[in-house]
This record gives C-alpha cells, sequence and structure tokens, in this order.
C-alpha cells in the first residue's frame, strides 16, 4: 500500500554550502562570528544552532540588521545542485508514494524564503521568526526560534497538520541543530539522514549521505522506503538527464584507543585474583 510522508529538512549546509550567519557577518564586515558562536556553545546559554537568533536579538554588533538585510542574505546564498529538481521530484511523488516537503531552519526565516524563492512554496518554510520594528524594519522581538527542539515542535506541528504516522516522517539535517529532531524522529521509527559526515550527528541517523547535490538525499529514500536497487536508482536519475558517476559505499568506524594499563583494570583484576 503506498502511503503518505513528511519530508522535513535542514537549509544551512543541508540544502546549501553556506552558513546564513556567516554571510551576513561578512556582508555587514563582522569578523568575530564565529568567536562569538564559540562562545555562547561554550556557555550553553543558548540551543545548539540558534547562536544567530541570540545575536541578531542581543548583541549591539547585529543591531543594525533589517529585514531587507536577511533578504539579501537569502539572495547570496549559494544553493547545492538541484534543490529544485528535488522539490519537483517529491511532488510528483516516487514509485506512487506522497511525499510533502518542508523545510526548517534556525536561520532566520527570512533568509530561507528569499533563497528558496519560486522553489519551496512560503508556507512549507519554517524558520527562526523575528518582529520588525516598523521604521527602517530593524529587527525587534524574537518571535520563534526552529532550532534544538523548535525543529521537534515544528515537526509535529506539521504532521498533526498533514496527518502524518510518526514512522512516516524522513528528516534530513547536518549538525548538532538537529540532533534533537533527529532522536525524535527515530523514536517514532521514522527515517533520518544524514547530510554531513559531523560524529553526533552520523552516529544518530540510519543513513548517511555526503554530496554537493540535494538530490542525493533521494538515494537511501528510494533504497529504504520504495524499496529500488542500486540500477533502478540510477534509471530513475537518467530519466532526469543525470548521471550517478561516483556512488561509493564507506562504512566509518570511530576509535579511541588508549593504554590500559592506568586505568586501574588490571590492579583490579589483580585483587580479584588474590
Amino acid at each position: 500500500m503506498k502511503k503518505h510522508y513528511l519530508l522535513a529538512s535542514d537549509f544551512d549546509q543541508t540544502l546549501s554550502f553556506n552558513d546564513s550567519g556567516i554571510v551576513l557577518s561578512e556582508m555587514l564586515g563582522i569578523t568575530s562570528f564565529r568567536e562569538k558562536v564559540a562562545a555562547l556553545s561554550n556557555l550553553n546559554l543558548v540551543q545548539q544552532g540558534a547562536e544567530l537568533a541570540y545575536l541578531l536579538a542581543n548583541d549591539p554588533e547585529y543591531a543594525r540588521v533589517t529585514r531587507n538585510d536577511l533578504l539579501k542574505v537569502g539572495r547570496q546564498v549559494r544553493l547545492k545542485r538541484n534543490v529544485e529538481l528535488l522539490t519537483r521530484m517529491l511532488a510528483q511523488g516516487i514509485d506512487g508514494n506522497r511525499f510533502d516537503f518542508y523545510v526548517i531552519s534556525a536561520a532566520p526565516q527570512e533568509v530561507v524564503l528569499s533563497a528558496l524563492e519560486g522553489i519551496v512554496p512560503a508556507d512549507h518554510v519554517v524558520g527562526t521568526q523575528f518582529e520588525f520594528q516598523p521604521d527602517g524594519g530593524k529587527i525587534g522581538t524574537l518571535l520563534r526560534v526552529a532550532a534544538g527542539y523548535g525543529k521537534v515542535a515544528a515537526v509535529e506541528e506539521i504532521r498533526a497538520r498533514h496527518v502524518v504516522p510518526r514512522d512516516q516522517v524522513v528528516y534530513v539535517g547536518d549538525g548538532q541543530s538537529d540532533i534533537p529532531v533527529m532522536l525524535h524522529v527515530n523514536r517514532g521509527e521514522g527515517f533520518t539522514i544524514a547530510a554531513s559526515e559531523a560524529r553526533e550527528i552520523a552516529h544518530i541517523a540510519k543513513r548517511t549521505v555526503i554530496s554537493d547535490d540535494a538530490l542525493s538525499v533521494l538515494v537511501p529514500i528510494l533504497e529504504e522506503i520504495a524499496g529500488f536497487s542500486p540500477s533502478q536508482i540510477r534509471a530513475l536519475f537518467e530519466d532526469q538527464g543525470l548521471v550517478i558517476q561516483e556512488w561509493d559505499r564507506v562504512r566509518t568506524d570511530w576509535l579511541t584507543i588508549r593504554d590500559g594499563a592506568g586505568d586501574g583494570v588490571i590492579r583490579l583484576d589483580a585483587a580479584a585474583n588474590g
């Protein structure tokens, strides 16, 4: 029986090559963005991924940012190849299965809307939301942050609206901001895909796909959900005028090996043996 799926994806470095905060900071001439983010992370002051939202709402260097600046940043963000084709193929359905595609990002919603204009409908984008001041459009009140557990809330809200079972949710992400929502989707027997080899995310995701092409996320979906074989996947891509030139399957083991003589194990064993 064909099914109805919710496919939700992160934006920064999942559908794009850029970090919105870096693009904005470079545009403003602010050189300390990475240091500010690192400091916030070390303090655990905000959820992972919400650092830019915090800086926009509280940091004096970012006080001059306007809604137009955020829209301009979105136009400067470099998308991965074939994002538009990905959305079209999902809209058409895959092997009779229906997919509702949403983008859920900790980046300001205006950035994501501007970057994906004409590609993803505005009502299918959930980003960090601000209230803007009427005179000049400067950032005012922070209304909603779509990072960490904010992404969990967004997925649940969308899932309930579309009446999608928990085991028919697919989430694609690349970083620490995606960990809570991936754990949530996994608990519901859904399907998670990592778009980076970052250790924290790759350990959690059920599949990891590394590519500069957004269409790559279809490969595990086609295999795990539609039951396609590699030859069928290649044929589907060829029908779209594309060739999968390289397809390497690699299992990565992360090991930390140290001298065990200093950890008390040998001494305890010796004591146990008399």
